[in-house]
């Protein structure tokens, strides 16, 4: 009487105990893609000192937006790949990508090469991020999504304060090359452990016929069995008409308002992650103290996404965005100014709190903005087109330092900041107008749509 039960248990219930393994390995993902994007700015003060590499302020910020384009890149055709590879897959060939981009920064002995190793490993890291949001956003807990987005990205500035770690201790001990040889440990730790543990997308198995898989992987982890709205469209023509579902009536103009907020939240991260420690050195401060402060700013940042995560999920990730935009605009003024170290180090500090914050809550919001089965396109344009910010920040940066206006630097953050906050508060206010337009039936249909989303 008791084998139907024993045979099929029901699932456990949907919580953070349920798909810890999932967050987990994500996390750690993550932790080396900040690991690895911090490296550069890291040793950068070093590779400038060293004379037989022939690295300029001008180059040093091109080279950063190499990294960046190849992210831009990695972002924009890791949605093909999937289709073909699956998301476990390519996060293991994301790792893989990036490692092997460090390795070969290690051995290069001219700039040529050493920037063609961080091209490499901007393709893996700009298919990374995206992949890890949309697997923890599809496994997050009910109503937990902007806190478990929040959660996932403390990893990337854990993995920032490794690198500047690295930075402090190995690079003047040992050499700059010591701390990309350190870049490779994720080829060697995370890809065994993802191939070995991390589980399928229930929606990609779902939208590649694999019904069975899915529901397994579902039951699994205590998730609602995926339907075929919740599944991301496959293939060109699938991805096409889901790009164009982005621009429906409702979505139209948060769409492009999201991007902007993107492009300048990405520009922040970026151009702060290159170029803050050559900055600050720029501005007076001592080569350690310089190198520190990425440490420092990368340890608010987790404070920040602690605090945002919460916030968001009581007050909506749009309030919280805007406002963390602003006060970073605020902390890049203030860091203008030349400081007492000790003061300058609590600006830093507080800065990071809303820096990084700021543009995951843009993360965050997509998730409110787009029904299911828009939501993994409308995340992954927004990374993508966030990118093109990525690259502008470090090669803006390095072109003001090759004229010798760092300061004018903190300016253009602040500015960003500003924009930023603008683009990420008008996203409601666009929706409302965009869904006044709809006939009668429409609006019923997207209502529906949105409370699905939300729920």
């Amino acid at each position: 009487m008791n084998s139907p039960l024993a045979s099929n248990p029901l699932p456990p219930p949907h919580s953070f105990r349920s798909v810890f393994p999932v967050l987990a390995l994500c996390w750690l993902a993550v932790f080396f893609d900040g690991m690895d994007v911090n490296i550069y700015g890291a040793v950068m003060p070093h590779m400038l000192e060293d004379k037989g590499l022939g690295l300029t302020p001008a180059m040093a910020g091109t080279i950063g937006s190499w990294t960046t384009f190849g992210m831009l890149i990695g972002a924009l055709t890791a949605g093909n790949l999937t289709d073909w590879l699956g998301r476990r897959l390519m996060l293991v060939s994301s790792v893989t990508l990036f490692s092997t981009g460090s390795a070969i920064c290690a051995l290069a002995e001219g700039i040529g090469l050493f920037g063609f190793g961080r091209f490499v490993s901007g393709l893996g890291l700009g298919g990374l991020m995206p992949l890890c949001l949309a697997m923890v956003m599809e496994f997050a807990p009910p109503r937990r999504a902007a806190l478990t987005t929040g959660l996932l990205m403390t990893s990337y500035h854990a993995g920032g304060m490794a690198a500047t770690g690295l930075g402090l201790s190995l690079a003047p001990a040992a050499g700059w090359r010591w701390v990309f040889w350190a870049g490779v440990l994720p080829a060697v730790i995370a890809v065994p452990l993802l191939l070995a543990l991390l589980p399928e997308s229930p929606g990609v198995l779902l939208a590649r016929g694999r019904r069975a898989e899915a529901d397994t992987v579902a039951d699994r982890y205590g998730l609602p069995r995926p339907t075929a709205v919740a599944a991301p469209a496959a293939g060109a023509a699938g991805r096409l008409a889901a790009v164009r579902a982005l621009f429906r009536p409702e979505s139209r103009w948060a769409t492009p308002l999201l991007w902007l907020a993107s492009f300048c939240g990405l520009l922040l991260v970026y151009g702060v992650s290159t170029w803050l420690p050559q900055m600050m050195r720029a501005e007076g401060y001592g080569l350690s103290s310089s190198v520190s402060f990425l440490m420092v700013i990368n340890a608010g940042g987790i404070v920040g996404l602690l605090l945002a995560g919460r916030i968001a999920d009581r007050f909506g990730a749009v309030r919280v965005s805007a406002i963390w935009f602003v006060l970073t605009a605020a902390g890049a003024l203030l860091l203008r100014a030349h400081l007492p170290l000790g003061v300058t180090y609590a600006v830093v500090a507080v800065t990071g709190v809303w820096l990084f914050s700021a543009q995951v809550m843009v993360y965050a919001t997509t998730n409110t903005v787009y029904r299911d089965s828009e939501r993994a396109a409308g995340l992954g344009w927004v990374t993508g087109v966030g990118r093109t910010g990525a690259v502008v920040g470090p090669w803006l940066i390095g072109a003001l330092a090759a004229n010798g206006n760092q300061s004018w630097g903190f300016t253009t953050f602040a500015l960003a900041g500003l924009i930023g906050a603008v683009a990420i508060a008008l996203v409601p206010l666009s929706r409302r107008i965009g869904s006044a337009g709809v006939p009668p039936a429409g609006a019923v249909a997207a209502t529906d749509g949105a409370s699905a989303s939300e729920a």
